[in-house]
């Protein structure tokens, strides 16, 4: 497979992100995802550009730059906007907190994207805006409750 790479830059309106999530997936396809690598993606892009289009601009307009690329196994995805930026990232990234709890929002977003990807970095300056970068390196092989490494890796080549 060769390398690739695509720009993407949408609007920060909330029926955009189904948009967003299906043309990651679509563009990893190539490089043969499993479903459940290919759930974690879509679930991960869908909470950074939720995250982008909730908080980044308060309601005004504003836009969302989506960088995806592909290098032999290892996708990366970057979710940047361009709003006011958050004030503490490592607080931003603990579980259950929120800005805003009158929005029902449960502050989870950064959990999330953690946990279903290989890697997440965040950087945010306050009146720039916050780059969302994930990794994802597909076929790595993890044994699950239950089975054996090698119990797993048959399993997994079976479907």
């Amino acid at each position: 497979m060769k390398d690739n790479e695509f720009v993407l830059t949408l609007k920060a309106l909330g029926e955009n992100e189904s948009f967003a999530r299906t043309v990651v997936a679509a563009f990893c396809l190539e490089a043969k995802p499993t479903l459940e690598e290919l759930s974690d993606i879509k679930t991960a892009v869908s909470e950074a550009v939720t995250n982008a289009i909730v908080h980044a601009y308060d309601g005004a307009d504003g836009k969302i730059k989506i960088k995806c690329k592909i290098s032999k196994n290892k996708l990366t995805i970057e979710v940047s906007d361009f709003g006011k930026g958050i004030e503490d990232v490592e607080k931003a990234k603990e579980p259950f907190y929120t800005t805003r709890p009158e929005e029902e929002r449960s502050g989870m977003g950064f959990t999330v994207m953690e946990s279903f990807m290989d890697s997440l970095e965040i950087t945010s300056k306050l009146g720039v805006g916050t780059k969302v970068k994930m990794t994802k390196t597909f076929g790595v092989v993890e044994p699950k409750e239950n089975f054996e490494r090698e119990e797993y890796a048959i399993a997994r080549r079976n479907g």
